[in-house]
């Protein structure tokens, strides 16, 4: 389960340190663009799962090829190295914006790497969600 949110530097390889917390599961994951200009990182067995769910998806809707074509085109395979690093390669650090800096955050079954900035927008957009209370009332929450 990963939960919280981490900040941490990438070195000048593109190496990002995942947070110990983190770690378990990850031995093999996949990384690919998210739906915010975000990256996110998957477990293998999230991903596969979420391939799958994906591959279902008819290929003669334009919608559907488009968010396959996200998800897949920009995925790679990684492996944790013996200081708990993912090399995130630079055509998704530019998708993302993540320059020096990212923040890592917990999202339950994966984790969303953002740039600092764009972290920072969200919460602010989030924060006016929640101060819409009838909004909230209306989820069920």
């Amino acid at each position: 389960m990963f939960l919280g949110e981490f900040s941490r530097a990438m070195d000048g390889k593109g190496r990002l340190a995942i947070p110990s917390k983190y770690r378990e599961g990850l031995d093999r994951a996949v990384i690919t663009r998210g739906l915010d200009r975000n990256l996110a990182i998957y477990p293998m067995p999230e991903w596969e799962r979420l391939a799958a769910r994906l591959n279902e998806l008819p290929i003669t809707d334009p919608s559907a090829r488009a968010l396959r074509r996200l998800f897949f085109s920009g995925a790679v395979d990684v492996t944790l190295d013996q200081q708990g690093r993912v090399l995130i390669p630079a055509y998704l650090r530019e998708y993302a914006g993540i320059d020096g800096e990212a923040v890592l955050v917990g999202m339950d079954s994966f984790i969303e790497v953002w740039s600092p900035e764009a972290w920072q927008q969200e919460l602010l957009k989030l924060q006016d969600a929640a101060d819409d209370a009838a909004k909230w009332l209306s989820l069920g929450i």
